[in-house]
């Protein structure tokens, strides 16, 4: 079993930056690919970037050179910084933790970019 805990979420302008955060609990981490979804009213679920567990990286063209994933094993997190954001990428913000058949969600972080 994994729970995952969002923050980071919040207000900010275009243009601006936000960093979410994602903290799992379970001692196998390491082992989990780690991805960050967003889901927009009225839109469903993306893939917004994920993570293997040996660090390859995977980016939605809508936010290759402004967002970075990263993840620290030792802490039991990964982090997605944020630039140049803009109002298409308000969205709710999910964690997600997947292993073969097993796959977790967090309960998401809300992110709202507008002047």
């Amino acid at each position: 079993q994994v729970q995952l805990v969002e923050s980071g979420g919040g207000l900010v302008q275009p243009g601006g930056s936000l960093r979410l955060s994602c903290a799992a609990s379970g001692s196998i981490f390491r082992l989990y690919a780690m991805g960050w979804y967003r889901q927009a009213p009225g839109k469903q679920r993306e893939l917004v970037a994920r993570i293997t567990s040996g660090g390859n990286t995977t980016y939605a063209d809508s936010v290759k050179g402004r967002f970075t994933i990263s993840r620290d094993n030792a802490k039991n997190t990964i982090d997605l910084q944020m630039n140049s954001l803009q109002p298409d990428d308000t969205a709710v913000y999910y964690c997600r933790a997947f292993l073969s058949a097993s796959n977790y969600w967090g309960q998401g972080t809300q992110v709202t970019v507008s002047s």
